[in-house]
């Protein structure tokens, strides 16, 4: 126990617990603004391109509108990719705690580039690459964070909220563009949607300094005093079971550097940690390249698939979209999060989201192209089936695919290795974010109803990737997961040598 530890008796009281709860769900709140300014900035955009008070401000005539969508959306994830690589150095030396509000000021910055009606689309597009700077930077810290300071029977429960508010942030958003949408067509009408991109982008920096520092990162900087402190604020106690919790952190970072003294990155390429690399890689390409993605960014584009050129239609079935996101996230969260492991629910979620992707392209081919008529009340039989289908897809992901990742790379990784690892990982995430992003309108203007083929595929690919590679990380300490990879370097090792001899 560190000589610092106070026990007092206070701590056997359920006060403690309950100031326990409430501080590290205040803590969450905080810091998945971060996912509410990430979802609502994904989800607002593909209904605002759409506007004809945008295109003529903008002077964007429909025939270039394919190509202002894939740009206006693809950009930002260009600099949400030089955003997660440029944060690391920062909050490596700074802590994350300053990182997270460095990002919330440059995201913020960025919405105001956004704003101006300034009829030129290269400057809107400047505004677009630094929101991405600030987006990509915190969805690198956030989840860090978080598996830093959570306590590991409520770890992943926890990091899989930072989905949960990305859904929050698309619900809101689609139903900010349904609702705009019968405003005068004024600069207001695609101002109004982007400006409120400011509100969770500014709590979360405003919010941060309620919070102290990773317990984590002031330990490997030597602040043992104060990463106590942390550790007894958020735990709202200083008893036995915090001290050895500190203890086992402390150990932990201590054995750590005691084998690696001075990081080089060319430590991520030596097993097992090229391995942890390339399955945090691969647990982020594999989440953007189920679907789920591409929709969420063009959700009205992919509904016209099923209903038709029917703009108002397409915005309230992509609005009811969002508010499934939300729903099977949440039942993720309450019911589903620590019962299960993380390999059967990827593996099961992407197997769902395949069977959903390919029964909608029989049932697309087998009924006739929808007419641009198509109305709430006259939607044929087939098109409510696909919709169904998709909604079913996107609750399957939502209860594996979108929450799970962010918690599952975060433990694949060591506290020396962790920032550099994550970091990767997330840059793998945003960069196949961007192809998707940036090649999603030409894909669907190409492929037309195959896309959902396409995707289908994808999907059952990744399901064989969990099958074959991933370990299970569920109910095991960050300490513990990397016995579990050091173990089986030493397996791969006595193979090795079995083979040759």
């Amino acid at each position: 126990m560190p000589p610092y530890a106070q026990i007092s008796q206070d701590d056997r009281d359920p006060g403690p617990v309950r100031r326990s709860l409430f501080r590290i769900y205040w803590l969450t709140a905080i810091v998945c603004c971060g996912g509410i300014l990430f979802g609502y900035d994904s989800g607002v955009i593909g209904g605002v391109l759409t506007f004809d008070s945008f295109l003529r401000d903008f002077n964007a005539t429909p025939d270039l509108q394919t190509r202002v969508s894939a740009i206006a959306v693809g950009i930002q994830q260009a600099g949400a990719l030089a955003g997660c690589l440029a944060i690391w150095p920062v909050t490596n030396r700074y802590g994350r705690r300053r990182a997270m509000m460095s990002c919330s000021v440059i995201f913020c910055l960025g919405v105001i580039f956004e704003v101006i009606n300034s009829h030129s689309l290269p400057i809107f597009y400047l505004g677009r690459v630094i929101c991405g700077l600030g987006i990509g930077g915190s969805a690198t810290v956030i989840p860090i964070y978080l598996s830093e300071m959570s306590p590991k029977d409520i770890r992943a429960r926890l990091g899989s909220c930072y989905q949960f508010t990305f859904t929050i942030g698309i619900l809101v958003s689609y139903w900010v563009d349904y609702g705009i949408q019968f405003r005068a067509p004024t600069a207001a009408q695609w101002q109004i949607p982007l400006a409120l991109q400011l509100i969770p982008g500014a709590l979360m920096g405003i919010g941060m300094l309620t919070l102290d520092e990773s317990v984590r990162w002031l330990l490997v900087h030597g602040e043992s005093a104060r990463a106590w402190r942390s550790l007894v604020w958020v735990r709202s106690s200083s008893d036995a079971s915090v001290a050895a919790e500190f203890a086992h952190i402390k150990q932990g970072i201590e054995a750590d550097q005691r084998v690696t003294a001075d990081f080089h990155l060319r430590e991520l390429l030596a097993w097992p940690n090229a391995r942890r690399l390339l399955l945090g890689i691969g647990l982020f390409t594999a989440q953007q390249s189920t679907g789920a993605t591409a929709m969420a960014y063009f959700g009205p584009q992919f509904f016209a698939l099923l209903v038709g050129d029917n703009h108002s239609l397409t915005l309230l079935l992509t609005g009811i979209f969002g508010a499934l996101k939300v729903l099977s996230c949440l039942a993720f969260i309450i019911w589903v999060a620590e019962r299960f492991g993380r390999r059967p629910l990827l593996i099961l979620g992407a197997v769902a989201m395949s069977l959903c992707m390919v029964t909608t392209v029989f049932v697309v081919k087998a009924s006739h192209t929808p007419t641009p008529t198509v109305t709430a009340t006259t939607i044929p039989a087939s098109s409510i089936l696909t919709i169904a289908l998709i909604y079913t897809s996107i609750a399957f992901y939502n209860l594996s695919w979108g929450p799970l990742p962010w918690p599952c790379a975060t433990e694949l990784f060591s506290t020396r290795i962790r920032e550099p690892g994550v970091a990767v990982g997330v840059a793998a995430q945003w960069l196949t974010n961007f192809i998707w992003s940036s090649s999603t309108p030409y894909v669907l203007q190409g492929l037309g109803w195959a896309t959902f083929l396409l995707f289908g595929l994808l999907d059952l690919s990744i399901a064989g990737f969990v099958g074959l590679c991933l370990p299970e990380t569920a109910g095991k300490s960050l300490e513990d997961i990397d016995v579990l990879f050091d173990a089986a370097s030493d397996k791969d090792d006595e193979e090795s040598e079995l083979i040759i001899l």
